[in-house]
């Protein structure tokens, strides 16, 4: 350890090995460490001994689980959204070439309706991917699919510069509510535009400009064209591949990784930026540092808030999911909006299975996760564990959302921030784009030629 860098990353998560493989592609020296003995950080996924382990230190799992080569259990629930950042970063990189994909069966939305004459009361719907789809939705009314088609249209037709593809919208003056009341879209529909389409969080962006929920919305629907069915992709053997595809690029380009390697401080120069980073006695000397919110000094993020995620090891499917052909979905995500539930954030549900190599046969693994409201997180996510079914075990735990408060110019320290509770990676993405952009003064090329997408 006692060399010289250019960089030292601090953590492997995605979003730090992302940035140490981009680095090392581009020439520079990196040292990359993790106190931990497996690659990914909070992205890791974990074998069946590794996650009692953490959840439940002294205890082992039930034999009837399987073996630990059956099991790899993401800590952090994301789907890939098929033509999202990441995949265009995963294409430029060559990273693609170490994984292996599975598009998921379906995206479902959390809406109560009352049980009718010959039906029970219904809680989940599939978000329409497809017109046909949109057409026999019970999300809608018979006189409101015409006008969500409508809406499709314009959000598929729309060009940021191109102003004839905007009908009369201005992107930067124009509220997400004044487009919705363009194109005379009821509330319920509203609701499952803006949180299972668009993917907000929240309704903050009702009244913000449209551009950029204009711009989720069409980023979703050239999803969905890619594999039909559903936007998202999801890698075989679990969300744990993505980091340690790009600590491979990183390796393959004279990268050095050291795990199991705690970090006790970093060393500062005479002029305030950081010079080194400092392991017991020794020392690796470097120009920058790039690390996650627990290896950096607490003055350098501020907590907002807190995150609940509870990992469920289920025996079937989420009961009334399906795939395209009508059988139980082996993946599916489901969004219950807030002024579904009556909070202020979405809760997410996100399922995969033994279909994707994260479980044993005929094993699925449900993690639920939103931001913590109140003194009683879990009694928040009640209404989600209530749609799963039964659960065989469950691991739960509330972490702390951080986030830096410099952008690491001023002494070389650049810090990411935690993982949201969103479903995906796109914002994490965009914060690995805006830190590169930091750290070389340059914009990430992301232009994927034919032969890279051949990868």
């Amino acid at each position: 350890m006692d060399d010289e860098y250019d960089v030292i990353v601090c953590g492997t998560g995605l979003k730090e090995c992302i940035l140490s493989g981009l680095l090392s592609v581009h020439g520079k020296k990196v040292l990359h460490l993790d106190r931990n003995p497996y690659y990914g950080g909070d992205c890791a996924s974990l074998n069946i001994t590794n996650l009692w382990q953490k959840f439940r230190p002294g205890t082992e799992p039930p034999k009837e689980l399987g073996a630990n080569r059956d099991w790899n259990v993401d800590l952090i629930p994301k789907f890939i959204m098929a033509s999202g950042d990441l995949v265009k970063i995963l294409l430029k990189t060559k990273v693609s070439r170490y994984l292996e994909w599975k598009s998921c069966d379906g995206s479902y939305v959390y809406q109560y309706q009352e049980a009718g004459l010959f039906s029970g009361a219904k809680y989940i719907h599939k978000v329409p991917a497809t017109g046909t789809e949109g057409m026999k939705s019970p999300l809608m009314g018979l006189l409101e699919k015409p006008r969500f088609i409508n809406f499709v249209q314009f959000v598929m037709g729309w060009d940021d510069a191109d102003a004839n593809t905007h009908q009369g919208i201005d992107p930067k003056r124009h509220t997400m509510a004044q487009v919705y009341q363009k194109f005379g879209l009821q509330e319920a529909t509203v609701d499952f535009v803006g949180h299972a389409v668009a993917l907000q969080p929240n309704d903050d962006y009702f009244n913000k400009a449209a551009g950029p929920t204009i711009q989720k919305c069409k980023l979703y629907l050239d999803s969905v064209l890619q594999y039909g069915g559903s936007p998202f992709i999801y890698p075989i053997y679990g969300l744990g591949g993505l980091p340690e595809g790009f600590s491979r690029l990183s390796a393959i380009h004279r990268g050095t990784y050291m795990l199991n390697q705690g970090i006790d401080g970093f060393v500062y120069g005479e002029d305030g930026r950081v010079c080194g980073v400092k392991a017991g006695e020794q020392v690796a000397k470097c120009k920058m540092v790039i690390c996650d919110p627990s290896y950096a000094e607490p003055q350098r993020t501020e907590a907002r808030g807190q995150i609940i995620r509870a990992i469920c090891i289920l025996g079937a499917p989420i009961p009334d999911t399906k795939n395209q052909e009508g059988k139980p979905a082996l993946s599916c995500q489901i969004i219950l909006p807030q002024k579904q539930m009556k909070r202020k954030n979405d809760i997410y549900v996100m399922m995969v299975s033994w279909a994707h190599q994260i479980a044993a046969k005929d094993k699925y693994v449900a993690i639920v996760s939103t931001v913590v409201e109140t003194a009683n997180p879990e009694k928040e996510i009640e209404p989600a564990l209530k749609l799963l079914g039964p659960i065989l075990q469950k691991f739960v735990q509330v972490s702390e959302i951080r986030v830096p408060v410099a952008d690491g110019t001023k002494d070389g320290v650049f810090v990411t921030a935690t993982y949201d509770p969103s479903s995906h990676f796109e914002d994490a993405s965009a914060e690995v784009l805006q830190m590169w952009k930091t750290i070389t003064g340059e914009a990430l090329d992301l232009t994927v030629t034919p032969d890279e997408e051949d990868q």
